[in-house]
């Protein structure tokens, strides 16, 4: 069949073409919508600023002031405080005026229970299966096989503690950081 000027009788393909865009455009707004978490899980998260540190935090979320945290501790204590990732971290006391230069994640690395520090003891024993960490946190007793993670402490230029990763050799080891 033709029509009277002599082409083929066939279905407008700009019509079609609109309800096939019309279509992918509907589908697509919520196919993107799922598939966005699930992209976003594989993604890690950056954390802090950019230098990847934060200001370490107190129990009840506040930064902690160097100032005030040194003239309500002393020499020889070592305090948990909210560090990278959220993990607790030991900030330990060094002098009046002085904190360590690398902070302890508190985490074991034996099942990741909190290992609190044993001053009678001077070192961290963790209460679930009897790993033990020296003063540093370098494992002295196991069954964990790896010592206590570690991050560099600072007092950042607004007088807060500041945790960053710790990317170079242990200095507990000499190895490379197994946390790295």
């Amino acid at each position: 069949m033709t029509q009277a000027s002599g082409t083929p009788d066939v279905p407008d393909l700009g019509r079609r073409q609109l309800l096939n865009i019309l279509l992918l455009g509907a589908a697509s707004g919520p196919v993107l919508g799922m598939l966005y978490p699930v992209v976003k899980y594989f993604i890690p998260p950056a954390s802090g600023s950019a230098g990847g540190g934060v200001t370490a935090k107190d129990a009840l979320g506040n930064d902690i002031v160097a100032s005030e945290f040194l003239a309500s501790h002393k020499t020889g204590d070592r305090v948990l405080a909210q560090g990278l990732k959220g993990d607790p971290t030991y900030i330990t006391v060094e002098g009046s005026e002085a904190i360590a230069s690398y902070g302890l994640n508190a985490i074991c690395t034996h099942l990741g229970c909190v290992v609190p520090w044993n001053a009678n003891e001077n070192k961290f024993m963790c209460p679930c299966h009897g790993s033990q960490y020296n003063s540093e946190g370098k494992v002295v007793r196991g069954p964990a096989p790896l010592s206590l993670a570690l991050a560099h402490a600072e007092v950042n230029d607004s007088g807060k503690i500041s945790l960053t990763p710790w990317t170079e050799t242990d200095f507990r080891t000499d190895e490379a950081p197994w946390w790295a």
